[in-house]
């Protein structure tokens, strides 16, 4: 599986003639392709052509005398194979903001529905512009409302969009976008678990917490988030997200969430071995109304402690309770 877009450095010398030779020709004899100036203007200093492919992938390459960056949501041409990597936030500036320019103007040229989420377009530009997931994330949001079950894609993308305008998770971009996934083949249910970390993180940042995402402990393994603030101090955050019970082969919502926690208390999972000090945080967002009425009525346990199980909407009303001693204030939390 593809990762997320990322820039490729080139150093040495390039120039038209070798671009057109090392970067072109092979583009052209495998895929057929157009080599063209940019939309945008390149940075200062930097030439650039654009390539686009005849099965729609895109590539940008700019130059100087002694280096260039490539980033594409295709293969990369052999004479780049052995080049370093680095993130958008690795790049010059000047050079990731051209080519993000280029990409999101791509984004919104091909999916028009995403220009009022400008935040969450720019945000999930790594996955919705990749090689294999572009099909397969940018439908997650359209057709399936980001995981609600029981919303429409505006009142979802709205919400994501509000939330990412706060930057809070700017800094960490790129592995939380990565999380989302960039697989050909669509699976709505992972992606959903993946936007439990987003829900999670706007609860924390709703409630005055600093986040840091992907804390490694010394079993070895990440806790999903550090929460932190002068009032309440510090803690660590581990977050999961059940099916309701009409999709996983249990009978009942209780079922279906002492099921999915499971997952992190017992053999191999992230708590079993840490030893405590860790939140479980249950995201039950993808739960309808009476599966969540259900849960509510009874406030089982998960078989850890402490522990939080919420239910988000997308207007940004939460419900939940919590087992144990929950060491983050949340004043929406019942017993």
């Amino acid at each position: 599986m593809a990762r997320p877009l990322r820039f490729r450095y080139a150093p040495g010398r390039w120039d038209e003639s070798r671009i057109g030779r090392d970067i072109f020709q092979p583009l052209d004899a495998n895929l057929g392709a157009e080599m063209g100036a940019p939309w945008y203007a390149p940075p200062d200093g930097y030439e650039a052509r654009r390539f686009d492919m005849d099965n729609g992938d895109t590539a940008l390459f700019a130059w100087t005398d002694d280096h260039a960056y490539w980033i594409g949501n295709t293969e990369t041409p052999s004479s780049l194979w052995r080049t370093d990597k680095e993130g958008f936030d690795e790049a010059p500036f000047e050079v990731s903001r051209w080519a993000q320019r280029e990409l999101i103007a791509e984004l919104f040229d091909q999916s028009p529905w995403l220009k009022p989420y400008s935040h969450l377009s720019w945000f999930f530009l790594p996955v919705f512009l990749s090689k294999d997931g572009r099909e397969t994330t940018r439908e997650f949001f359209h057709d399936h409302a980001a995981g609600f079950p029981d919303a429409t894609r505006k009142e979802a993308l709205e919400f994501y969009e509000s939330f990412f305008a706060t930057g809070v998770l700017d800094e960490y971009r790129e592995v939380m976008a990565g999380k989302l996934g960039t697989s050909e083949y669509f699976d709505p249910i992972r992606m959903a678990a993946a936007m439990g970390e987003f829900d999670v993180a706007y609860l924390l940042d709703d409630a005055g917490y600093d986040i840091t995402p992907e804390i490694a402990v010394a079993t070895g393994h990440s806790i999903d988030f550090r929460a932190e603030n002068t009032r309440a101090g510090g803690a660590l955050i581990e977050v999961t997200r059940p099916l309701p019970p009409n999709r996983r082969s249990v009978s009942n919502p209780v079922a279906a969430i002492r099921d999915t926690a499971q997952t992190k208390t017992n053999g191999e999972g992230q708590l079993a071995e840490h030893g405590g000090g860790v939140t479980l945080f249950v995201d039950c967002s993808s739960f309808p109304d009476d599966d969540w009425a259900a849960i509510m009525g009874e406030k089982p346990d998960v078989r850890h402690r402490p522990a939080v199980v919420f239910r988000l909407r997308p207007s940004g009303a939460v419900e939940g309770y919590s087992k144990g001693s929950v060491p983050v204030d949340l004043p929406w939390l019942t017993e």
